[in-house]
């Protein structure tokens, strides 16, 4: 460790670990969904919005509709267990749901969300 580098935040990528992003037009459907994914250890937690506006091109045409999202924070090697299971409970046809890296966290955070998950 380099002179005055703060031991307690993560100097990278942490590469095991992302945020999922997962939208809903119901927030109790979503909640429920999260719940499930937590319950079975394929997220650690999930962060959830029960209100935004999802503005998108569906069928040929501009929607504007409210939406709620959710953030869920868990392992990367389970990113597709994920993914399966949103194409097979969520509501719409194509769900959103997007893997995005983590940069850099605090290294607690990260080895909770470790311990927390499905290894």
């Amino acid at each position: 460790m380099a002179p005055g580098e703060d031991p307690t935040r993560s100097a990278g990528p942490a590469t095991d670990v992302c945020e999922v992003v997962i939208t809903a037009a119901d927030p109790e459907w979503l909640a429920g969904f999260t719940r499930r994914l937590v319950d079975d250890r394929l997220a650690a937690c999930g962060q959830q919005i029960a209100a935004i506006r999802s503005i998108y091109r569906w069928d040929g045409a501009v929607q504007d509709e409210p939406e709620a999202r959710v953030a869920l924070h868990t392992r990367v090697d389970l990113v597709d267990r994920i993914i399966e299971r949103a194409e097979a409970e969520h509501p719409y046809d194509v769900p959103c749901v997007l893997a995005l890296p983590v940069l850099a966290a605090n290294p607690a955070y990260l080895e909770w969300v470790r311990r927390e998950t499905l290894s």
